[in-house]
């Protein structure tokens, strides 16, 4: 089975790589079928030079991408599709993430529950009662409509 993958090129701490054509359980720095483009990650912005017409006949003939060249072929628009993850993960690892998010998950419908459930009103404070008025001050104080009465019209 054949596949088109990145071999490493380069100096020590510069890398640059070539995506290749090769077999898949041959080593990718053993002989390549034929090469395919180059890859820099180092320069800004990244260098990408590939032969999209040799890419295509050799992803018609069969040919597999590895995850990291088929991201970057649909990136610059060679093949369309959407992009692959490229991490893998240990079962060890993948349930503990699960477990994490189970717990989240848990956490979250509490929450919702609790914001559900109305809260008892809270007793309202008591405002201290308005200071008593002395009755000598209520009977001083004339209604508005009594003291326009009293007053004779001009005409």
């Amino acid at each position: 089975m054949l596949h088109i993958r990145l071999t490493r090129i380069g100096k020590k701490k510069q890398p640059e790589y070539r995506l290749i054509v090769c077999e898949k359980a041959r080593d990718p720095w053993g002989k390549a079928l034929e090469i395919l483009g180059h890859y820099n990650p180092r320069t800004n912005p990244v260098t990408v030079t590939l032969k999209s017409d040799r890419i295509t006949h050799w992803i018609s003939n069969g040919a597999q991408c590895s995850d990291t060249v088929w991201n970057l072929l649909v990136d610059q628009g060679v093949v369309k599709g959407e992009k692959r993850k490229s991490i893998k993960l240990s079962k060890k690892r993948h349930e503990a993430i699960a477990k994490k998010q189970k717990a989240s998950d848990k956490a979250k419908e509490e929450a919702k529950e609790a914001a559900k459930v109305e809260t008892v009103p809270a007793p309202k404070e008591e405002t201290p009662a308005e200071t008593p008025v002395p009755e000598d001050a209520k009977s001083e104080e004339k209604p508005v409509e009594e003291a326009s009465a009293e007053e004779p019209k001009a005409e």
